[in-house]
């Protein structure tokens, strides 16, 4: 059977609009509500936190019972968010050190390979570090064509995400500017 994307979506449509006339979907009530400085009672164990993903700045609430993360949902109280989530920000509990399914060891596929090695934190981060200078001292440009010092390498890039706060913003490229990095970017532009 081929079917066009203008015939996919208007079978979604039609499928949706059924669910809808035979009441499978209820329709929600958008409530407006004030924001109210002070913050709600809230559990014993319940810390507020920000979501690391995109820099909106969305509060989250984190609920701890001895030592370990058991649930994180939107702050109702927070200005920003008011308690909603994105999907990625609704996945944060998958973050937490304590999650179950969270890998533990670095997972490492060999050029050219099919399947992935554990490798421990402290094989990666000295693989990562002799990459670096690798690359660096083979690409390392002191001076330019005109004999100007430019003390440059341009074969090695960082990008940074929103993720990172402002003081491991400017420790990252305070790094990469002593190597040498020119095509250091970070979309709040440090």
């Amino acid at each position: 059977m081929k079917l066009s994307r203008r015939d996919f979506l208007k079978a979604s449509g039609a499928g949706l609009g059924g669910f809808a006339l035979l009441g499978a979907l209820k329709p929600g009530v958008a409530e407006a509500r004030p924001f109210n400085p002070l913050p709600l009672k809230k559990k014993v164990g319940e810390k507020t936190t920000i979501c690391p993903y995109d820099a909106s700045g969305c509060g989250f609430l984190v609920a701890a019972e001895n030592g370990k993360v058991v649930n994180i949902e939107g702050d109702p109280d927070h200005p920003i968010n008011l308690g909603a989530a994105c999907s990625k920000g609704a996945s944060l509990r998958q973050l937490s050190a304590d999650n179950p399914r969270r890998l533990h060891k670095v997972l490492y596929r060999r050029p050219g390979g099919a399947d992935w090695e554990e490798k421990s934190w402290d094989w990666a981060i000295n693989e990562i570090a002799r990459r670096i200078k690798k690359t660096r001292d083979a690409a390392f440009t002191a001076k330019d064509s005109q004999g100007r010092t430019v003390n440059r390498c341009e074969e090695i890039a960082n990008l940074g995400g929103s993720a990172l706060d402002n003081e491991e913003c400017y420790l990252l490229s305070k790094m990469n500017r002593a190597l040498g990095v020119v095509y250091l970017e970070h979309h709040a532009r440090i």
